[in-house]
């Protein structure tokens, strides 16, 4: 969580004026992360909640096109972390294919280096920390030869502004995945990853055909599918499932409707990874943590 947007959540909920404002725009560019992640952006002060209103209400001319133009697209290369096991598991080589990619940091988990208690893996990119429990951690990277994503709004990890919107999308208390993100995005601007502006359900199967023939395809996603209606959500479960190789999923729980998953490890906010639709293993949101299922 984070103390200062949620001082300021509260501060915009009770200030007619702002409130005013965004209802001049779209009624899903009003979320409070796009907000916040604007102001950042444009260079707002987000630690005092007068500041913050100041800033907003004197730079709305300029506040609002972003608004209109921009999405929130937290491209967390720690989830990286999460997937490894399940990846490192699968018949190598892998074609990777991200859905909601954003940026394509998502699609480097052999450039990574990981960190599971006292256990290391790797030796480039920025360290990943993970606490897991429930099974063994990995043992080898996995051998990527081709990696494409999907999205609707696709950044360019070579384009400055483009990396500075997903800076200014991490949550200003957590420097660590501010650092991590820059290193991540090195690793990604070395090698570009191929990314194409589409929808998860028109445009898959036609990217997913492009992978090599001998490589085994893994569709992925992170906390993507809480963004997609209901009914484009069911079309591509029913589309990825019918695909060659294999799906991983992490997202909440009640995104895939999952029944009978036993408590989670603590009272935070958990996702769940799964394989081919089967629930795994339960998993903190910016790949901090995972417990697998007993």
């Amino acid at each position: 969580m984070s103390p200062t947007y949620e001082r300021l959540s509260l501060a915009i909920a009770a200030d007619e004026q702002i409130l005013a404002l965004l209802a001049t725009v779209p009624e899903p560019k009003r979320q409070p992360n796009l907000l916040l992640g604007v102001v950042r952006l444009l260079g707002g002060p987000v630690d005092d909640p007068a500041a913050f209103r100041d800033f907003t209400l004197a730079r709305w001319s300029a506040i609002e096109p972003e608004l209109r133009t921009r999405a929130t697209q937290t491209n967390e290369s720690g989830r990286c972390a999460l997937l490894l096991p399940v990846l490192s598991a699968l018949p190598q080589p892998l074609a990777l294919l991200e859905v909601g990619a954003a940026a394509g940091l998502g699609l480097y988990p052999d450039r990574y280096t990981y960190r599971y208690g006292d256990h290391k893996l790797g030796s480039g990119g920025p360290v990943l920390d993970c606490t897991l429990t429930g099974t063994t951690p990995p043992t080898r990277l996995p051998d990527v030869v081709w990696r494409a994503g999907l999205d609707l709004n696709p950044l360019q990890v070579t384009d400055p502004d483009d990396v500075a919107w997903l800076e200014a999308l991490i949550w200003p208390e957590h420097q660590h995945r501010r650092d991590r993100l820059r290193a991540a995005a090195a690793v990604a601007a070395a090698d570009p990853p191929t990314l194409i502006r589409g929808d998860l359900v028109d445009d898959l199967p036609a990217l997913a055909a492009q992978a090599p023939a001998g490589a085994t395809l893994v569709v992925f996603h992170t906390s993507v599918l809480y963004q997609v209606p209901a009914d484009r959500r069911a079309a591509f479960t029913a589309l990825v499932r019918d695909l060659p190789g294999h799906w991983i999923s992490v997202e909440a729980p009640e995104v895939m409707g999952y029944q009978g998953l036993p408590p989670a490890p603590d009272g935070a906010l958990h996702n769940v990874l799964a394989l081919d639709g089967t629930p795994l293993a339960w998993t903190r949101g910016h790949g901090q943590a995972m417990a697998w299922l007993t």
